[in-house]
């Protein structure tokens, strides 16, 4: 999938502007004094209280990265955890950095877990990296095969912004990409905000049950839209 090509430059990058905890994704910076590790810690920390996730519930991580959501949830007395990344060497990372937790490369847009498998999934910040409609509508449908009938899906990720800056990019790569809202930056990596409609159409197959737009504080330290939503997989959807 086009997103390992993004991940896959390499940790020694990431390590250079990235925090201790390696979580490549916004944060949720509560007072402007807050770090970026705080803003990290922050943000999985209330991500977790809108789950209310039960500790026997099989959790996957789709786009786990290096671990670290897992990490928190394994410390937190979660113990049926597992996680997928489009990037070998984030999972080489996670896996020297966390050698207790389950965490597996993602091949050929597959998700190595059998039919209705899985009571609930992680999506952080992972539509953002693959701007295809194509891509963004394969990997969901490889979610609604492995959740269980009536699993939760928990989306954050990127809308649209409506400031200068973002709808000038937003402008420039329109004819490029064939998307409004898709951008490169300047290490190459192609991602994507996007409009709250194509949102509610990718996720069709799931009844929200919490829908919030939010803030976000970006790694780059900008102000960027987004989202969260939790929703309950369709019973029309399951695929045995």
């Amino acid at each position: 999938m086009e997103v390992s090509s993004h991940y896959d430059i390499g940790n020694d990058f990431y390590r250079l502007w990235l925090d201790e905890t390696m979580n490549y994704s916004c944060g949720y910076f509560k007072t402007d004094k807050d770090t970026l590790y705080e803003a990290q810690v922050n943000k999985t920390d209330y991500i977790l209280k809108k789950l209310a996730l039960e500790k026997g519930m099989d959790l996957l991580d789709v786009g786990c990265g290096y671990g670290r959501t897992l990490n928190e949830l394994q410390q937190m007395g979660f113990c049926r955890l597992s996680g997928i990344d489009f990037s070998e060497k984030m999972i080489q990372r996670g896996r020297e950095q966390f050698p207790g937790l389950d965490l597996q490369v993602m091949k050929e847009g597959k998700i190595n877990r059998s039919d209705q498998s899985v009571d609930a999934v992680i999506l952080f910040a992972v539509l953002t990296c693959i701007h295809r409609d194509a891509g963004q509508r394969e990997l969901i449908r490889e979610i609604e095969r492995v959740l269980r009938q009536e699993g939760i899906l928990y989306v954050n990720d990127f809308l649209l912004n409506e400031d200068e800056r973002n709808q000038a990019r937003y402008a420039e790569y329109a004819s490029r990409y064939g998307t409004y809202g898709v951008f490169e930056l300047p290490e190459g990596a192609v991602l994507r905000h996007h409009e709250e409609t194509w949102i509610f159409e990718l996720l069709a197959g799931f009844s929200p049950l919490q829908y919030e737009r939010l803030q976000f504080t970006t790694m780059n330290g900008h102000i960027s839209n987004g989202f969260y939503m939790i929703g309950r997989k369709k019973a029309e959807n399951s695929h045995v």
